[in-house]
């Protein structure tokens, strides 16, 4: 009798598998409300996480904002020339480090993105709804597994 390919004996056995799925359906969700703003994900990810970084520490390297958002340095680059190409923010050169650029959000940046956090969050609200009690208990062992399995 030959090996078997999987190791599960059913695809919801596979914490991987579920992981994926659920990741997919809150994205979907989550793509579909970031439409009208006429935005991506990840554009959503990098201008909300900028805000977040600028509103605590000056000046947001385009490395540290990459890093805080657990996303690809090259992909990070990319995505950030098409924010800066819609003016929703400026790469300016760092006052300390000649290497660097210092990121900042546009007028029009911040506005956006003060306006599309609160839709993400009613999402992730009643996405994660179903959780009920547990939802704070799932977000640790996600940070668990952030934390595990750094890539930096």
């Amino acid at each position: 009798m030959p090996k078997p390919v999987f190791q599960a004996d059913a695809a919801e056995d596979s914490p991987g598998f579920s992981l994926w799925q659920v990741s997919s359906l809150w994205q979907r969700k989550l793509n579909a409300s970031l439409r009208p703003f006429e935005l991506t994900h990840a554009q959503f990810v990098l201008l909300a996480s900028l805000l977040w970084l600028a509103d605590r520490a000056r000046p947001v390297t385009q490395a540290e904002l990459a890093s805080y958002a657990k996303m690809d340095t090259m992909m990070a680059s990319n995505v950030l020339r098409t924010l800066e190409g819609k003016g929703l923010l400026v790469r300016n050169p760092h006052p300390t480090d000649t290497r660097a650029k210092a990121l900042a959000l546009t007028a029009q940046g911040r506005k956006l993105a003060e306006q599309v956090v609160p839709v993400i969050e009613d999402i992730d609200q009643a996405f994660f709804m179903a959780l009920g009690n547990a939802a704070d208990q799932f977000n640790q062992y996600l940070l668990k597994l952030i934390e595990a399995n750094r890539m930096e």
